[in-house]
């Protein structure tokens, strides 16, 4: 016990931390969740030191930070020079001294780059490149496969965002449990019950979407398995329902099938794919909006857009997979991803049941409102003090 106070005590004593903030430019996934858990750990630490590295050509970021105890650091190399040298080239070019020397290292995106003295954290957000390889192209599979394996071994501390993902490493790669934690993602205060009708209409006359609709999100790629909504589209149709699907993401990679989904299955006019939303706040309008929200992906290592719908009260349909029913609990209706009839049959209950429709609603709010940024933050600070008083032995 005397042990743990001493540690405890430890996690408050002030730090200079460098952090590989490159994923924080991507608009979603990894990128938010770069830039959300980064964002809280600095606000939270007054006393510590912050230095960001970035290459080139993040250095006009999407959103920056206003703070006194942060710094951006820039590598005068683009992302993909960078990442040729730190990662296939594994060239000593090392990110503790890029960063003017650190106490720890974070790495919020599976690599831990070359580094000269500082312990290295990284998270590893999920192993879908080892579970549905066909889901992703040879070259980034090559990528991860090669690179994941070698992080997690120089890796003082490997954070999982969820405890699936934690098992998944001990049985992928016979890493140690006690050198996995697991660290939940939040939900961005932008997602929250909304009542302005005014704004959703304007949103909605934007994209050109009418009610009553569905609501998916995600990159436009298999692993999302968007072809099955599509799929359980006629489900909805032969029940009498009016409903469309509206999905939010970017195009990925391996999609021509996804494409192609509305018209293999005869919902053309029903299917919509917004490619870009213009901000935080109008995707939380889009949740809000929609009958339900619908996530049957193959594999999630966390599933953030199911914490986001809850979060706007809108009542979600999932995965009985992966990470998924860990989210959700018992406040979303959980389908085989491989059911399209289970996933049709899903939304035309939560279509056609208020009562349902209502209860999952407030479920989900109650289940959001234990998934913040801050306390992410705080037991990240904890991990990363953890993994420096280590360094020192």
């Amino acid at each position: 016990m005397a042990r743990e106070r001493q540690i405890v005590a430890k996690c408050f004593i002030a730090m200079k931390i460098g952090i590989d903030f490159t994923a924080a430019t991507q608009p979603a996934g990894i990128g938010r969740y770069t830039w959300s858990l980064v964002n809280a750990l600095i606000a939270q630490c007054p006393a510590d030191e912050f230095t960001l590295l970035t290459p080139r050509p993040a250095a006009g970021l999407w959103r920056r930070l206003y703070t006194l105890n942060s710094e951006y650091r820039i590598v005068p190399l683009s992302e993909r020079t960078l990442t040729r040298i730190w990662h296939r080239l594994r060239l000593p070019l090392y990110a503790d001294l890029l960063a003017g020397g650190v106490d720890v290292f974070y790495a919020p995106d599976f690599a831990l780059p070359p580094l000269w003295r500082a312990p290295g954290v990284i998270t590893v957000h999920d192993l879908s490149y080892r579970h549905f390889p066909d889901s992703y192209p040879a070259s980034l599979r090559a990528y991860l496969d090669a690179v994941v394996p070698r992080s997690i071994a120089r890796a003082r501390l490997i954070l999982a965002d969820s405890e699936a993902t934690q098992r998944d490493l001990v049985a992928e790669y016979n890493a140690e449990a006690a050198r996995i934690p697991v660290l939940h993602c939040g939900v961005d205060a932008a997602f929250h019950p909304r009542d302005d009708q005014d704004a959703r209409c304007a949103v909605l006359r934007r994209h050109d979407i009418v009610y009553p609709y569905f609501l998916s999100v995600g990159t436009i790629q298999p692993r999302k398995n968007i072809t099955r909504i599509i799929a359980a589209l006629p489900t909805v149709v032969r029940a009498g329902l009016p409903h469309h699907l509206v999905h939010v993401g970017r195009p990925g990679w391996l999609n021509e099938d996804i494409f192609d989904a509305p018209q293999k299955y005869g919902v053309s006019d029903r299917v919509h794919f917004l490619t870009t939303v213009d901000s935080d706040e109008e995707l939380a309008e889009l949740y809000a909006g929609a009958t339900a929200f619908v996530f049957p992906s193959l594999y999630e290592g966390f599933g953030l857009p199911v914490l986001e719908a809850m979060a706007c009260g809108t009542p979600v349909v999932t995965s009985n997979t992966s990470s998924l029913p860990e989210v959700a609990g018992e406040a979303a209706i959980l389908v085989d991803p491989a059911d399209a009839e289970a996933i049709g049959k899903a939304l035309v209950e939560l279509a056609t049941e208020v009562g349902a429709r209502d209860r999952l609603g407030a479920a989900g709010m109650k289940r959001a409102a234990g998934f913040t940024w801050e306390r992410a933050a705080t037991e990240l600070r904890g991990h990363l003090a953890l993994a420096a008083e280590s360094g020192k032995k």
